[in-house]
């Protein structure tokens, strides 16, 4: 069955970082786009629209990277293609192996900017945190991602290339999963895998950047992984994360509507502007009023509440029963992710001790609200929740200017 989504109603623009060899990465194009695209490279308006069909097969439903392999175009037509365009992927600068199993990928993009994703493995699930910047521009005090200045935003191709490349790694394009959907002893020691053979179940915009100031790319990024003709995952298993950009909540909801959580962090405006300075814009009866009207949410899809546990910040019991106020005051069915704070060089907070966070959670709990302790995962490579951060730094002004002024000046 398809989703709604499937067919573009209209051509909406193209969003590519432009590539050294001149060529054309159709990674995040979609079906219309694509079928643009070789129109526009003069090939011929019936040839197009039948082509851009089968090429969205094979990039987005067969993982295949090369026209060679696309089986269904002609011989002649493939070397066409094959100079005017490319399947891309991020290019891997370094990945690394946590001794639980998480594994992290350092990720560059064609104009050579870093981010990173991260893919963790569980017994019932395979979860990737994916990015949507190239550094943030919200500057949450816990967080080091938020240390770094916005670079820029990543492009809808940077973005489904994140869950491209994890599934090369995985190995799960339809030839792989034959194999994996017969999981024997030897497969066991490598992962679990669920009833269809896959392990990535799971997608979660909770990586570098706030997904909802690059909503449009995020958007169409989605759309090609929910494609039921494409990577054709369920929104039911996409969940996306923010601080509370509050005004695009409702757009998230019309255009997309996949699963919600919010990072909050505290429980009053004190804390929460120190910690989460967005909240200074939006503040917490806002957001949690936007939440309330998110559409969907419901003790089956319940919203999810993320609350990182800082020592001495926001860890007291009064903090607990306040959090359990605001939940009743909106009426909210939800779920509230405790989060063991991962520290990173030059942190300014610590982690609450293990007992403050169970006596957190057990009053959570003891009100009838599911106060889970998330299981730090990756903390040994900094992949852990907070902890992602790469090396671009967005150059101010005055540094573009002088360096442009400098090169005139060699010219001349």
């Amino acid at each position: 069955m398809q989703i709604p989504g499937n067919i573009d109603p209209v051509v909406t623009p193209r969003v590519i970082t432009p590539r050294k060899d001149g060529r054309v990465d159709l990674l995040g194009l979609t079906h219309l786009q694509i079928q643009q695209t070789l129109a526009e490279s003069q090939m011929d308006a019936k040839a197009a629209k039948l082509r851009s069909k089968q090429i969205f097969h094979w990039i987005y439903h067969r993982g295949v990277t090369e026209f060679a392999d696309m089986t269904d175009i002609k011989k002649d037509m493939r070397p066409w293609l094959e100079q005017r365009f490319v399947v891309g992927r991020p290019h891997v600068v370094q990945e690394q192996v946590s001794n639980d199993g998480t594994r992290k990928w350092l990720l560059r993009s064609d104009d050579d900017q870093e981010y990173e994703m991260v893919f963790i493995p569980d017994a019932d699930r395979g979860t990737l945190c994916i990015s949507s910047q190239v550094g943030c521009t919200l500057n949450c005090r816990f967080c080091h991602t938020g240390t770094m200045r916005l670079v820029r935003n990543l492009t809808p191709g940077e973005i489904v290339g994140q869950v491209m490349l994890a599934r090369d790694s995985l190995g799960e394009w339809p030839k792989g999963n034959m194999a994996a959907a017969g999981a024997d002893e030897e497969d066991d020691e490598i992962g679990h895998y669920t009833s269809d053979g896959r392990m990535l179940t799971n997608i979660v915009l909770m990586g570098m950047g706030e997904p909802l100031y690059n909503f449009d790319n995020v958007r169409d990024a989605m759309k090609i992984v929910m494609h039921g003709d494409g990577l054709g995952l369920s929104r039911r298993r996409i969940t996306l994360s923010t601080s509370g950009v509050v005004p695009m909540m409702e757009r998230l909801a019309d255009e997309i509507n996949v699963n919600l959580a919010v990072s909050l962090h505290a429980v009053n405006k004190e804390v929460r502007d120190e910690i989460v300075p967005l909240n200074r814009k939006y503040g917490i009866d806002e957001l949690l009023q936007a939440c309330a009207d998110y559409p969907g949410i419901s003790n089956a899809r319940r919203l999810t509440f993320e609350y990182v546990m800082l020592k001495d910040k926001n860890d007291s019991d009064e903090d607990a029963y306040e959090l359990i106020r605001l939940i009743r005051k909106y009426n909210l069915p939800a779920k509230v992710n405790l989060i063991p704070f991962n520290p990173w060089p030059g942190s300014p907070y610590e982690c609450s001790t293990p007992e403050r966070i169970k006596r957190f959670s057990s009053i959570i709990f003891e009100a009838g609200i599911s106060g889970p302790v998330r299981t730090p995962r990756g903390r040994d490579i900094m992949a852990a929740c907070g902890q992602l951060k790469s090396s671009s730094e967005k150059k101010s002004r005055a540094e573009l200017d002088r360096q442009a002024e400098e090169k005139l000046a060699a010219l001349g």
